[in-house]
């Protein structure tokens, strides 16, 4: 399982340094929900033995995931910025050639049976979670993204997605472009940096989740 030891106490504190630079006023407009998106065809029919937070590793197994290891962190909130613990965070991609571990994905990508495909994590007193996994890559028809989905007492479960910024595709992706309002779909979009003092040649991004009223 993938914990806070790679975890610097700078990037561990990206996740609440956000919120904590915006004045009051202004929360309001920031902290918009996050834009519900399908669940799509390749959610896993029977979840893995191996569901932890670490996908670039399959318990039982001694290699890595092809791919650039890349690690999400984010925090879950509600629209009033109140953190929302104990909620369980589900994610599931394609691996580095552009598969699914499902039964009905297209056989015409190799698989990589060292990479787990789908994880979960629970987050923590603060609303944190983190994930590591490999940059997502694109496949016919759609530009790279990790599906996300977030559900625990209280709340309707939610299922989007996270998109890499900068990608040429993203402008032209028909499920990312669906959501109409810039601003929106701007929140789905996410920068993934060097990471080095996490771990060599890693990636990292921050997706903060919002959950609506």
């Amino acid at each position: 399982m993938y914990d806070a030891n790679g975890l610097t106490r700078r990037h561990l504190l990206a996740i609440a340094a956000p919120l904590a630079a915006i004045p009051g006023h202004a929360l309001a407009a920031v902290l918009s929900p996050t834009p519900r998106q399908s669940l799509g065809p390749f959610y896993p029919p029977t979840l893995p033995l191996d569901r932890d937070n670490d996908l670039t590793v399959v318990a039982g197994r001694s290699g890595r995931a092809a791919g650039v290891v890349t690690h999400v962190f984010g925090r879950l909130s509600d629209v009033d910025g109140r953190a929302v613990p104990g909620a369980l965070i589900e994610i599931w991609q394609c691996n580095a050639f552009g598969r699914y571990h499902h039964p009905r994905a297209p056989a015409n990508a190799p698989v990589d049976d060292d990479f787990q495909g789908y994880g979960q994590t629970v987050t923590d007193a603060d609303g944190a979670y983190r994930f590591r996994t490999i940059r997502p890559v694109p496949y016919p028809g759609r530009t790279p993204h990790i599906h996300f989905a977030v559900q625990g007492p209280g709340f309707e479960r939610l299922v989007t997605q996270m998109y890499v910024a900068g990608e040429p595709l993203n402008e032209r992706d028909s499920l990312l472009n669906r959501v109409r309002d810039p601003a929106a779909r701007a929140r789905l979009i996410v920068p993934l940096e060097p990471a080095p003092d996490i771990e060599p040649d890693a990636l990292a991004g921050t997706f903060d989740i919002v959950l609506g009223a």
